[in-house]
């Protein structure tokens, strides 16, 4: 039995230790309640509370878990899979109470993870189809690894729509992990891998702190993003892996102050604000930082997407010292996207305002004819796009509604 977990208001729903060997093999890991904290890097600046105390569930010998989650704030469930080798498998389900290990809903606990939390590979006990791991309303929380969080895509992955576009196919799948109103957060040091959709989703945050993540899942998986970040403000994220069948990062309407650093990306569709503006809303992003970067065998490299009809805008958006590994479109700005599927494409006038765009220090090869790619709206144009620095081999570039500054060695340039 699988469902969906949620932590409520202030309360932590579970602290998950996971292994496949004996419970001594991790016994020096709960010597040290203390141990976690040392861990957190600028624990003050993160807003995260250094006098909490986390809760503990010790290592049951023996057994496989999967993650077996009753949707009540206090219980950790996991159905005991495959014991020791030489005994029989058991379908029972095991409830363990984290108030019996220290927990307390205090909105002060601390997550750590070890070993491999595997989602379900039976679709039919998703009560929820749309997640999976929910955070929800916890303030100054520590999520951190060692470990793995295995969304076991593949079974979502063989009837997506996109894959299988004749009905019946799934047009919906869960998010491995959301973060939804978790304010002060920091999530560190994890590995999540093959999602039913996207991996880890950070929405109505504020103050968040995400590193050393790696996010894998393979290049065809429809619709896995690594990384979304929607009406999130004050984001970080560094030193991350992220190689998916979609983007590696996606920001989207609401999020401001943005910033990611040191990230490897691929494969995937690259770093992508957008898209906004579908469906005639009216969406804002603003203040995205995009610094030091190496984007690989993608679709795309660092990205704005909007759809015409929108309103509203994305601005003041920075993208400096990226390196371009044979990267179809490198550097692309598209006023116009549609991806065609039940919607009217033709030419409107309303759209959403690309301004104030740096592109700086950014090198490497194009796997396209085109390197450079502003496919700006007729009606709203881009405006104070900035290139400074640029050297894409391979490419051309192909400019629309555009005039683009440039700064120091610029190749190629609109023509």
């Amino acid at each position: 039995m699988h469902q969906t977990m949620a932590l409520q208001k202030h309360l932590v729903l579970f602290y998950v230790v996971v292994s496949f060997c004996a419970a001594s093999c991790y016994s020096s890991g709960f010597q040290e309640v203390n141990s976690l904290h040392s861990s957190v890097d600028h624990e003050k600046e993160s807003g995260y509370n250094s006098r909490a105390h986390p809760s503990y569930m010790n290592t049951i010998e023996g057994v496989k878990f999967r993650e077996v989650i009753e949707p009540r704030a206090q219980l950790f469930s996991s159905r005991k899979l495959e014991r020791a080798a030489g005994s029989k498998s058991s379908s029972s389900v095991k409830t363990i109470s984290v108030a019996n290990f220290g927990a307390k809903g205090n909105g002060a606990d601390d997550t750590r993870i070890y070993g491999t939390i595997e989602a379900s590979d039976d679709q039919s006990v998703y009560k929820d189809v749309t997640h999976w791991l929910i955070f929800d309303n916890v303030q100054s929380l520590l999520v951190v690894g060692p470990g793995t969080i295995n969304g076991n895509g593949n079974i979502w992955w063989k009837n997506s729509c996109k894959r299988k576009p004749q009905p019946p196919c799934n047009e919906q799948a869960p998010t491995a992990v959301t973060f939804n109103k978790c304010n002060n957060l920091v999530v560190k040091n994890l590995k999540i891998q093959d999602a039913q959709q996207m991996h880890v989703r950070f929405q109505n945050c504020i103050n968040v702190e995400a590193s050393h993540l790696t996010v894998t899942a393979p290049e065809d998986s429809p619709n896995t993003d690594g990384i979304h970040i929607t009406n999130t403000k004050n984001i970080t994220i560094s030193s991350s892996v992220i190689g998916t069948g979609d983007d590696c990062i996606s920001i989207v309407s609401g999020s401001q102050r943005v910033q990611a650093t040191d990230i490897t990306c691929g494969p995937g569709h690259g770093i992508s604000i957008g898209s906004l503006g579908e469906d005639n809303a009216n969406d804002h992003v603003s203040g995205v930082f995009v610094n030091g970067a190496k984007i690989s065998g993608t679709s795309n490299g660092v990205r704005i997407k909007t759809w015409q009809g929108g309103s509203g805008s994305a601005s003041n958006i920075v993208f400096q010292n990226v390196e371009m590994n044979d990267v179809t479109n490198p550097i692309i700005i598209d006023q116009n996207y549609c991806d065609h599927k039940n919607k009217d494409c033709t030419q409107q006038r309303s759209a959403v305002q690309v301004k104030h765009v740096l592109y700086q220090n950014i090198r490497g090869t194009s796997a396209s004819t085109d390197a450079i790619t502003f496919n700006c709206s007729q009606s709203v144009p881009c405006q104070g796009i900035v290139l400074q620095n640029i050297q894409l081999q391979n490419g051309r570039a192909k400019c629309n509604n555009v005039k683009p500054a440039y700064k120091g060695a610029v190749s190629p340039r609109c023509s």
